[in-house]
């Protein structure tokens, strides 16, 4: 899960994680309601400057998101066949941005740093019988997982293609799926291995000394 990070000092770095997760917390609320395809597009234009700025390694990332093609495709066609181009070009625009925004919070935070900002917000939910730090270390898995998951899906595409010339079908989706819940409980395993599954015991009370 760590490969999601990817090492640098840029501002994006230096920025705390908790100020990171607010942004693009409040930046997604902001796109979610923009339909104009111009403003959509000239938001996405900006996140790939921000790639750029990273150099190889950043343009190496932004390409493992082509594997994400198809699913737009698809999304803008049904688009297209329930409202108009316009309504459709503006969805995909938006789904792109969001997920982009996203990926850019994930390469540029280590996983320590995201799991004490998002354990802060938490620590009420610990009246509640809530662990705050295990909560946090869902959310953050979640976020890791998702370049991981396309690194999986795109080496399986590419070895598929490397065996059959015909187009991947529903024997690699299959297959994907199958690799990802046994990569999940690997993870579990290995949490489990470390503590993270065990309940946590409350520090025995010391004694008054007389």
């Amino acid at each position: 899960m760590i490969a999601g990070y990817l090492s640098g000092r840029s501002l994006l770095h230096r920025l705390p994680a908790g100020v990171k997760l607010i942004a693009l917390a409040v930046l997604s609320v902001l796109i979610v309601p923009l339909d104009s395809p111009v403003l959509l597009a000239m938001a996405l234009a900006a996140v790939l400057i921000v790639y750029s700025s990273f150099g190889r390694p950043g343009l190496r990332r932004l390409a493992q998101w082509r594997s994400l093609a198809p699913l737009l495709a698809v999304i803008f066609a049904l688009q297209v066949w329930a409202a108009s181009v316009e309504v459709a070009l503006a969805s995909v625009l938006r789904i792109a941005v969001m997920v982009l925004l996203a990926d850019l919070v994930t390469l540029s935070t280590r996983m320590q740093d995201m799991m004490d900002a998002l354990a802060l917000p938490m620590r009420p939910l610990r009246r509640f019988g809530l662990d705050p730090e295990r909560l946090a270390l869902a959310v953050a898995l979640v976020l890791r997982f998702v370049p991981v998951l396309l690194d999986t899906w795109r080496g399986r595409e590419e070895a598929w293609r490397a065996r059959s010339p015909r187009r991947p079908g529903l024997p690699l989706i299959g297959a994907f799926f199958s690799g990802a819940l046994a990569m999940s409980d690997q993870v579990a395993e290995a949490l489990d291995a470390r503590g993270f599954g065990a309940p946590r015991r409350s520090r025995p009370a010391r004694k008054p000394r007389i």
